[in-house]
């Protein structure tokens, strides 16, 4: 059963009605005892990362976080609170990844936000994206992108000038920069796989 990590984040709903669809159960993480009830672990995030992470310390849940042995996937902004640092509130994350997100800003001559369908490039051979072809279009809406790593990254994007990390994985943390809740039958076919690790 996956727990949602419930710290202010916006878009919960719609992660919950995707896992509706899979028939994958699971329920809200509003405390640390909350971890317990749960095998998989969702942080998902609209909005503010330096906003996003206070509200994370706020709720006294970063420390158990950091110490999870359950698979845990975060989605965008769940993502980048993973990376060791954004550049969106110039704010230390949770350095879970060795990575910065930057913001596409002066760096791309392209609209920003990044918003749409874009293809993924998948690398490493992540579990994550089983029965998944490689150049899938997945739903992404960001300003902010993050750093490629070649030890940890699981999948690619390129918008404009910029390839970045559109998904990583190290030890039992994931994490995918598009939104799977908004991307189609791909994108539900990924929540599943995580479900199943």
């Amino acid at each position: 059963m996956i727990g949602i990590v419930n710290y202010g984040a916006g878009n919960i709903f719609s992660l919950t009605a995707a896992l509706d669809r899979i028939g994958v159960e699971h329920g809200m993480i509003n405390t640390k005892e909350d971890f317990d009830k749960y095998s998989h672990i969702i942080i998902p995030g609209v909005g503010h990362a330096g906003a996003a992470m206070k509200k994370l310390q706020d709720t006294g849940l970063v420390d158990t976080i950091l110490s999870l042995k359950k698979p845990v996937l975060g989605i965008c902004v769940g993502m980048q609170l993973m990376t060791a640092f954004s550049e969106e509130g110039d704010a230390d994350m949770l350095d879970i990844f060795p990575v910065r997100t930057l913001h596409f800003g002066k760096r791309i001559q392209a609209k920003v936000p990044h918003m749409g369908w874009n293809s993924i490039r998948i690398e490493n051979n992540s579990p994550l994206f089983k029965d998944i072809p490689d150049n899938s279009y997945f739903y992404f809406v960001h300003s902010y992108y993050i750093e490629r790593d070649e030890a940890t990254v699981a999948a690619t994007c390129t918008y404009d000038t910029v390839s970045f990390a559109a998904a990583f994985q190290r030890d039992n943390f994931f994490g995918v920069q598009f939104h799977p809740e908004k991307s189609g039958k791909l994108g539900e076919q990924l929540l599943l796989n995580f479900s199943r690790f």
